[in-house]
């Protein structure tokens, strides 16, 4: 019985043609992505510093429970002999000092060495906080949270507005493109640095600008140097950015649509909106997939926007988790915190990017 060969000796060729071609990316990627959070994940659960005379001790799950230690603490008004409230010069209550329940309280053990992180409204006089062992890195996981909250579903509408107004047969229309797509092409580094003269809060355009439209009643405002609006200033930054790249993408999914599909649409008196939503909607389908995906892995590592505008601050209202990767692990030269938060963002955007998949998933 005659053994037939696997593979004709042309295919088995090309065969060879292909991994030749793809293996100096896999070298490089392995090299420089896979070797890299292999070793930082190894990293973590160990004291190393980048700098230090001590040698690197193995602590376990250490880095990670100082990081993620959270507790809540409910204090009562203190009182005194007669058991009336004790209350201050302006009339509230007085509290027991945090610092008594965090410093090795015999009744307290869990909440050793925890700092006050916010205060949960309660009712009455009864005070409840929230207590964090890294109280920075909470803020940083809350804001990029928020900020992937807020900047994938604005930017990609807007990115999906203004895909359908260029997807126009219109003369000189190229020359929109052009510009709507001209942010992306520039550095974040170089945006980031324009628009933090922009939003100066002294001779900024954007105060400039509102002082003149508003007929000088607008009074300046401190956009980066305000905890209210830092971050709302970085989103907006951020959303200016990067929809035009999202734009590209929602006009390639567009203009996959037939055509016969819209003529078949306007002949039975569809309306503008019907179209959108039994024609355009469903064919941009997997476009819009895509899209939400990559622009929440774009919005989870926020970074050069924070560097170069605000460095984390002020009171930390700005802190995200690559910065602080990077400030622990170079900044404080402490290497195996900064690797606990770069495989934590690792498994939260995988989560992240699972459950958006599981949710868009197509359905029998």
């Amino acid at each position: 019985m005659n053994k037939k060969p696997d593979l004709a000796p042309g295919a088995a060729g090309a065969k060879r043609a292909g991994w030749m071609m793809v293996s100096p990316a896999m070298v490089l990627m392995a090299l420089f992505l896979i070797a890299p959070f292999l070793l930082a994940f190894v990293v973590s659960f160990t004291n190393q510093r980048l700098v230090s005379p001590n040698p690197t001790e193995f602590v376990g799950l250490e880095n990670y429970r100082q990081m993620l230690g959270v507790g809540v603490l409910t204090l009562a008004p203190q009182r005194d002999d007669q058991n009336a409230i004790v209350r201050q010069a302006d009339g509230q209550p007085q509290y027991p000092n945090v610092r008594q329940f965090t410093r090795d309280h015999p009744d307290y053990p869990q909440l050793n060495r925890m700092r006050e992180w916010f205060q949960l409204p309660w009712p009455g006089e009864t005070r409840v906080l929230v207590l964090a062992k890294d109280v920075i890195f909470m803020k940083a996981l809350v804001n990029t949270v928020l900020f992937a909250l807020v900047v994938a579903p604005v930017q990609a509408m807007l990115a999906l507005l203004l895909a359908m107004l260029i997807n126009q047969p219109l003369r000189g229309i190229n020359v929109f493109r052009t510009i709507y797509f001209m942010p992306v092409v520039i550095s974040m580094v170089v945006v980031a640095f324009l628009w933090r003269f922009i939003y100066s809060g002294n001779s900024g355009l954007l105060n400039s600008l509102l002082a003149q439209l508003s007929f000088g009643y607008f009074k300046p405002v401190d956009w980066l140097g305000q905890p209210s609006t830092a971050l709302g200033a970085i989103m907006a930054m951020s959303i200016w950015q990067g929809v035009g790249f999202h734009m590209v993408i929602w006009l390639s999914g567009l203009q996959t649509i037939s055509v016969s599909l819209y003529e078949a649409a306007a002949l039975e008196g569809a309306s503008h909106w019907q179209r959108f939503r039994y024609v355009t909607w469903p064919g941009l389908r997997n476009t819009a997939v895509l899209i939400m995906v990559v622009i929440t892995m774009q919005a989870f590592t926020l970074y050069p926007q924070i560097d170069v505008m605000t460095r984390g601050g002020p009171l930390d209202s700005t802190q995200s988790l690559v910065f602080q990767a990077v400030e622990r692990g170079y900044g404080k030269q402490d290497i195996a915190g900064g690797s606990a938060i770069s495989v934590f963002l690792f498994l939260f955007v995988l989560a992240v990017s699972l459950g958006q998949r599981y949710l868009t998933r197509e359905k029998d």
